[in-house]
C-alpha cells in the first residue's frame, strides 16, 4: 500500500480538503466546509483567521473520518493552497491584531495608485502591499502592534507548524517581493515602511517546513510526524494540478472571473500590470491574466430565456451557429474590464440583423466567444512580452465543462484544449507538492509531470474554422479599440496572431 497526502485549500468561500493516493494517482476521500465574509461598508472584505483554523481543520477531520484507520496510518504529508493577497498581522506573542483583510477587499484604492506612481509599474489593491498601507493610515493602533505580516496560507501552516514561512508563489502576489530575483523588494519595503524582520522567512520549494504539531495531529486525526510543505497561492497549485509544470502549456480557468495562467521558465515584467509577475511553485515564474467577465456573460443570456430554456438546450443551439456568428460581436466587458485594462467600459453587441436578438443560440454563442477573444487579448499580451509559444490549454473550472466552450477555445486559440476532470485543482496542486516533499525529491515540476493524473483527451481545433475565428479576432479587437480606446501601446495590440502562436 503507498502513501496518501493531504491537499487542503483555504478558500475565500471555504475550506476543501482531499486525500490523494500516490501509487493510483486517485483521490481516495474529500472534505469541506463553507464561511463567509465580513462587508460592512463599501470595498471591505475581511475574514478572521480562527474561521481558517476551525474550517480547515473541520474539513481534514471530514475527509479523514471516510479512511480506515489502517489508510490514516499511511498519510505522510500535508499540502495547502490559500487564497492570495490577504494581510495577516501578528502581535509579538503571535496573536492575530485583527481580521484578515482579503484579496477583494478595495478599501486600498487609493493608496494603490499612490504606490504605483512610486514604484513606476501598476499595481492594484489586491495586493497585501496597499492593505499595509492602508492599515497603518486608517488603524495606526493596530499597526504599532504588529509584529508579523503574512498571507492565508501562511498562518495556516503557522497552526499546523508554529514555524513562521512562506515561499514564491504567494510572495510574488504581495507588491513587495521581487520574483526575478527571489527576494524581498526593499524599494517597496522602504516605501511602504514595512520592517524587513516583520516577514517571514522565504524556503524553496522542495522543502519541508516542518512537521504537524502532536497536539494539532491529535485534533485532526493525523499520525505523528506528517510533514507540512511550503504550500502556495491557489492559482500556483492550480498549475500543479493541471500538469503546468513546463513551457507551452498554460491554465485557463472559465469561472465568475477567467484567469489564463501558466509555467515560465523566465519571469515575465509588465510595467502596465495587466500580466501579474507571479512565480509558481516548482522555482519557475507563472504569468497571469484576469478578466472580470467570464461564466456571467452567457448566463446573462441564458437569463433572457428564463427557465424556458435549459442550458443544455441552449448550448445545441449555439452548436448550430458558425464560428465568428454570422459577424455579431459581443463585447462582453458587463462589469468593466481588466484584461484589457478597459475599467469604465461596458457590453456592447455590434453587427445585429434582423432576426439575431430573437435568436437565443446565436447570442449564447457571441456570448461564449466575446469572453473567449477577451482572454486571447491577455495571452496575446504575454507573448509580446516573451513568453513561450503556447502548445496546450489545460481548462479548469465551471465553464470548462461546457464542450462547446472548450470547442470555441481550441479554435480562437488555435491550441489543443484538455479539460482537467478534478474539480478541486488547488487542493489537488497541494496534495501533489505535499507528495513530493513527503518524497524527498528536489524537482517538483519533474515529479508533478510524472505523478498528477492525465488530462482529459484534448479538444483539437477544427481547421476548417480557422478563417472564421481569424476574422472575428480581429473584429473583435477593433470595434473593442473603436469604442473604448487602446488598452495598451500600438506595439502590443497590433502583433499578428501567427507570429504568437508560432
Amino acid at each position: 500500500m503507498g502513501s496518501l497526502f493531504v491537499g487542503l485549500d483555504v478558500g475565500t468561500q471555504g475550506c476543501k480538503c482531499i486525500i490523494f493516493e500516490l501509487s493510483t494517482k486517485t483521490v481516495l476521500s474529500r472534505g469541506a466546509k463553507p464561511y463567509g465574509l465580513t462587508s460592512l461598508r463599501p470595498g471591505q472584505a475581511e475574514q478572521d483567521p480562527s474561521v481558517w483554523v476551525e474550517n480547515g481543520r473541520d474539513a481534514m477531520r471530514e475527509a479523514i473520518s471516510n479512511l480506515k484507520d489502517s489508510d490514516v496510518a499511511r498519510i505522510k504529508a500535508i499540502g495547502v493552497s490559500g487564497q492570495q493577497h490577504g494581510l495577516v498581522v501578528l502581535d509579538s506573542e503571535g496573536k492575530v491584531v485583527r481580521p484578515c483583510k482579503l484579496w477583494s477587499d478595495t478599501e486600498s484604492s487609493a493608496e494603490a495608485e499612490e504606490l504605483s506612481q512610486e514604484l513606476g509599474f501598476t499595481i492594484g489593491p489586491a495586493f497585501t502591499a496597499t492593505k499595509v498601507m492602508w492599515l497603518q493610515r486608517n488603524e495606526p493602533e493596530n499597526w504599532s502592534k504588529t509584529r508579523r505580516v503574512l498571507l492565508p496560507k501562511d498562518y495556516f501552516n503557522y497552526w499546523l507548524t508554529g514555524e513562521v514561512n512562506t515561499e514564491a508563489s504567494d510572495s510574488s502576489g504581495t507588491g513587495y517581493y521581487d520574483a526575478a530575483a527571489r527576494r524581498w523588494d526593499e524599494k517597496a519595503l522602504d516605501c511602504i515602511n514595512l520592517p524587513a524582520d516583520y516577514l517571514p522567512a522565504l524556503v524553496g520549494p522542495s522543502e519541508a517546513l516542518g512537521s504537524v504539531r502532536k497536539e494539532v495531529a491529535a485534533e485532526i486525526g493525523l499520525p505523528d510526524g506528517v510533514l507540512v510543505s511550503p504550500g502556495g497561492g491557489d492559482n500556483a497549485m492550480s498549475a500543479l494540478a493541471a500538469g503546468a509544470t513546463s513551457n507551452g502549456v498554460m491554465v485557463l480557468s472559465l469561472g465568475t472571473s477567467g484567469t489564463l495562467f501558466g509555467y515560465s521558465s523566465d519571469p515575465v515584467a509588465d510595467q502596465t500590470g495587466t500580466i501579474c509577475p507571479f512565480a509558481d511553485c516548482t522555482g519557475a515564474y507563472l504569468p497571469l491574466v484576469c478578466t472580470l467577465n467570464c461564466t456571467e456573460v452567457p448566463e446573462d443570456v441564458r437569463a433572457m430565456c428564463r427557465d424556458e430554456v435549459t442550458r443544455e438546450e441552449l448550448t445545441a443551439m449555439a452548436e448550430a451557429e458558425p464560428a465568428g456568428c454570422r459577424g455579431l460581436t459581443y463585447i462582453p466587458y458587463l462589469r468593466g474590464e481588466r484584461t484589457p485594462n478597459l475599467p469604465s467600459a461596458s457590453g456592447a453587441l455590434i453587427g445585429l440583423r434582423h432576426g439575431f436578438l430573437g435568436n437565443p443560440g446565436l447570442m449564447y454563442r457571441a456570448a461564449l466567444e466575446g469572453v473567449t477573444y477577451s482572454l486571447l487579448a491577455g495571452a496575446m499580451r504575454m507573448r509580446a512580452l516573451g513568453v513561450s509559444d503556447l502548445t496546450e490549454l489545460r481548462v479548469v473550472g465551471g465553464g470548462a465543462r461546457n464542450k462547446l466552450w472548450c470547442q470555441i477555445v481550441a479554435g480562437a486559440f488555435g491550441v489543443p484544449v484538455a479539460l482537467v476532470e478534478e474539480e478541486e485543482t488547488a487542493a489537488l496542486g497541494a496534495a501533489l507538492q505535499a507528495a513530493a516533499v513527503g518524497s524527498g525529491v528536489d524537482d517538483v515540476a519533474g515529479f508533478v509531470a510524472a505523478n498528477g493524473p492525465a488530462a482529459g483527451e484534448p479538444i483539437e481545433p477544427n481547421s476548417a474554422e480557422a478563417a472564421a475565428y481569424a476574422d472575428a479576432i480581429e473584429r473583435h479587437a477593433t470595434l473593442s479599440e473603436s469604442i473604448w480606446g487602446p488598452a495598451l501601446p500600438k506595439k502590443t495590440t497590433s502583433i499578428r496572431l501567427d507570429k504568437i502562436f508560432g
